[in-house]
């Protein structure tokens, strides 16, 4: 069984969201634990992951030094943090596998994601990432380029394009190492954004590529069975927040996107998940699952968390 397991964002903080590099390697521990427990099943596994809190970082760094050095462009940001959060997680998953005894290497490739130069996104960008700034701190990064808006007493707010991924442009050689018996690590954050010119050369782009989104991609691109989608709770939850709170468990995708056309799933936080379960199920994957990393195994090899199957 070939599994693509999609790390949230938090999996690579602590409890609290901190992300200094202690707190993130200490997190990168937790999530190759359950990864080595899969392996150990004998499942070939491709782990992809988010970067927010990570890219975050190096935004406020641009901030703080861009009256003295140009800030770096998202692109590099995305290829930045995927090598980092590589190379940590490769060290927690080797050490992991090698306390079970498990003789398997690790690898993570640098990844792009194909979008369109022509996406709506582009000419009206609205994914607001970083922290909110004053007029004139925003100032030097609308010097440099940059496209911020005014949120009003909070302050302002730099927004960019989130256009749809169409091609993970490296998953031959994802598939490759996998073939070869690599646990790979690939795609973080959605993959770097590019773009195709009329030459047919790739160029990076200021976007931001919905990483659930990015994952179900990279999981058709490679043939996976399963994609299992981690985050923070055990399953997706119907009326959220409320006392007829109902985890959902086993259903087929149109009863999924059913229960999502009603509105029960947030745009910012579950909606894009069941969105990305539903994306690699409906176009051909065997099953997706949501749920926490302490459910991997079972969701893998059993029935845990929510479980979308085709009609």
């Amino acid at each position: 069984m070939r599994v693509l397991l999609a790390l949230g964002g938090n999996a690579m903080t602590n409890a609290e969201g901190r992300a200094r590099p202690d707190d993130q390697i200490a997190a990168a521990e937790v999530a190759m634990e359950a990864v080595a427990g899969l392996v150990a099943e004998g499942v070939e596994v491709v782990v992809t992951h988010g970067n927010g809190p990570q890219v975050g970082n190096l935004l406020v760094k641009n901030e703080l030094a861009a009256a003295v050095v140009p800030p770096v462009p998202l692109d590099w940001c995305g290829a930045q943090t995927q090598a980092t959060l590589g190379f940590v997680l490769m060290d927690a998953l080797d050490a992991a596998l090698a306390r079970r005894g498990v003789d398997r290497r690790s690898a993570a490739v640098v990844t792009r994601t194909r979008v369109d130069a022509a996406d709506p996104g582009f000419a009206a960008p609205t994914k607001p990432i970083g922290r909110y700034l004053s007029a004139d701190e925003a100032a030097y990064l609308i010097d440099h380029g940059e496209t911020w808006e005014d949120r009003g007493e909070k302050g302002w707010r730099r927004v960019v394009a989130s256009p749809e991924p169409l091609e993970v442009v490296d998953a031959p050689a994802v598939h490759a190492l996998v073939e070869a018996g690599f646990v790979v690590i690939a795609n973080g954050g959605g993959g770097i954004p590019v773009v195709r010119r009329d030459d047919g050369t790739l160029a990076g782009v200021e976007a931001v590529i919905d990483k659930d989104l990015g994952a179900a991609l990279l999981a058709r691109s490679i043939t996976v069975d399963v994609l299992v989608i981690a985050t923070d709770v055990a399953n997706a939850v119907l009326r959220f927040g409320t006392p007829d709170a109902e985890p959902v468990g086993r259903v087929t995708v149109a009863e999924m996107r059913a229960l999502a056309a009603e509105g029960h799933f947030a745009s910012g936080s579950m909606g894009p998940k069941v969105d990305a379960v539903c994306r690699f199920v409906e176009q051909g994957g065997g099953r997706s699952v949501i749920t926490n990393l302490d459910h991997i195994v079972e969701a893998v090899t059993g029935d845990a968390g929510t479980v979308v199957v085709p009609n």
